[in-house]
């Protein structure tokens, strides 16, 4: 669910881009969670929202089985091909849509995995991201583990920050004239209240900085193009894409000057059951 489908891209994982440490922005994101984990045993584990990335990184963790969730068929068939080699009998990859109040029903998970899961379920399942958490409670057993982005500003106060936020509004510009719904972050504050009103207990939680790189912005403005067919007027898509290379080449310009776009943060929250 929390996929950057071709339908509905939205920052996600392409937007933890490279921190100043050099280590993969989204890497550290999951090195937290590993390291609030501790020796806990992860048992079966729920990845709420997959993708490569995320499975790629619950494979590498002791895990005694583990359950995949994605909210589209052709997703679900490209983790198989990239990854299904890798899968033990006991794991699985499903397809469908936590709005369904069937799907999964009964089955609870040591641990749960919601990486950028409420940001791009606004794509699959409109207007329910208030009611994710509520919905996913009866699932965890143990703890459960939100990652996500702390919202765009509305205003920048700097060129990093105006370059970024030209980008996701062209990006999404793109989204709505291709028909299609963007996707809707929320702040880490109202994450833990939302949290706290479905019945969890908030341990832990961090804000983590990002910095932005060239291939964030890329990722970003290839969805632009990606888009451009359906626009109904093609001239407007002709000025569109005159845009966004204008726009890649400014903001290629500003990251190699400053040495990447920090601005930012992403998330993570553990909590479980109360």
């Amino acid at each position: 669910m929390k996929l950057r489908l071709p339908l509905a891209a939205g920052p996600g994982k392409l937007a933890t881009g490279q921190p100043a440490t050099g280590q993969p922005a989204q890497d550290r994101l999951f090195g937290t969670v590993e390291a609030w984990q501790g020796d806990r045993p992860w048992g079966h584990l729920l990845d709420a929202g997959t993708g490569s990335h995320s499975l790629r990184w619950v494979l590498g963790l002791s895990t005694e089985r583990w359950t995949a969730v994605t909210g589209a068929d052709w997703m679900e068939r490209t983790v198989r091909q990239e990854l299904g080699h890798r899968m033990r009998p006991v794991d699985r990859v499903v397809t469908g849509n936590w709005s369904d109040p069937g799907f999964l029903a009964g089955q609870v998970f040591d641990t749960v995995l919601a990486d950028y899961l409420l940001g791009a379920i606004d794509g699959f399942a409109p207007y329910f991201q208030g009611r994710l958490f509520a919905r996913l409670r009866p699932h965890v057993g143990g703890r459960l583990y939100a990652i996500g982005l702390e919202p765009y500003p509305d205003q920048a106060a700097d060129e990093a920050t105006a370059v970024i936020l030209d980008i996701a509004r062209l990006r999404d510009a793109c989204i709505l004239l291709a028909g299609h719904r963007c996707y809707r972050e929320y702040p880490r504050a109202w994450v833990e209240q939302s949290l706290r009103d479905a019945g969890f207990v908030v341990e832990q939680a961090v804000s983590v900085p990002i910095v932005y790189g060239r291939r964030f912005v890329d990722g970003q403005l290839d969805v632009c193009l990606q888009k451009l067919p359906l626009f109904a007027d093609p001239r407007l898509a002709q000025a569109t894409r005159d845009r966004v290379e204008a726009l890649r080449a400014q903001a290629h310009a500003v990251h190699d000057r400053l040495g990447g776009l920090r601005v930012g943060s992403d998330w993570v929250v553990a909590a479980r059951p109360g």
